[in-house]
């Protein structure tokens, strides 16, 4: 699929909508302006890439209704050359909104048909991004520290491991709580054991589950 002035129209409504329903950071709207959202989805779903709505994908996961993806960007108040965690790459899309807003991005995937995709997506778009396929609760501390993490999934509580991989002065971005809805919590570390807590409303994630999975 190409990105046609078709596409590019949608994209910018979209952006307006996104904006009218309360999205005000610049960086955030420019680069979901410029990320055909459409490539990332199955053919099937064309038509429907640019409401503001989620859908699904293989493995029983799914493409973050594009509010969400704007409210946790926004959240993680990404700066250019920052290095940023994305725990579930998922489609590929959220990173590559992350790399267009001049981030280093660093993403794991555990189902292994979804990180190969995404792979491929990103990178025939022409996004240079750091792919790994394994467990997200691990993080990537041999990448480390991180100016923000970015949590794609509901997590049951918040990661130990990856809070240890942020900077002093970073922030993470997580949805903490039970299966059906979610708090969307931000962490920002103050100092080696001293974190702020803040949270920013109730939304519906995936889980976030351990280990692997291998797929065709």
């Amino acid at each position: 699929m190409t990105d046609t002035f078709e596409a590019k129209g949608k994209r910018k409504k979209l952006v307006e909508e996104l904006r009218k329903k309360g999205i005000s950071d610049e960086e955030v709207l420019r680069a979901m302006d410029t990320v055909p959202r459409h490539q990332f989805m199955d053919p099937a779903f064309l038509n429907h890439a640019y409401l503001d709505k989620a859908f699904p994908l293989s493995s029983g996961q799914t493409i973050s209704q594009p509010f969400t993806v704007a409210f946790q960007t926004s959240l993680l108040e990404v700066k250019k050359r920052d290095k940023i965690l994305e725990v579930g790459t998922g489609s590929g899309y959220q990173a590559a909104v992350l790399a267009e807003m001049g981030a280093k991005v660093y993403t794991i995937e555990r189902f292994r048909e979804l990180f190969i995709k995404a792979q491929q997506t990103l990178v025939s778009l022409g996004y240079s991004i750091d792919f790994f396929y394994g467990d997200g609760y691990e993080g990537k501390p041999q990448y480390g520290p991180f100016d923000g993490i970015l949590i794609t999934a509901a997590a049951p509580e918040i990661p130990e491991k990856l809070l240890q991989q942020l900077k002093i002065g970073g922030r993470m971005v997580v949805p903490v709580g039970a299966q059906g809805s979610q708090v969307m919590t931000v962490i920002e570390r103050a100092g080696e054991e001293l974190f702020d807590y803040s949270t920013h409303g109730n939304f519906t994630f995936v889980p976030m589950l351990k280990g692997t999975v291998n797929g065709k």
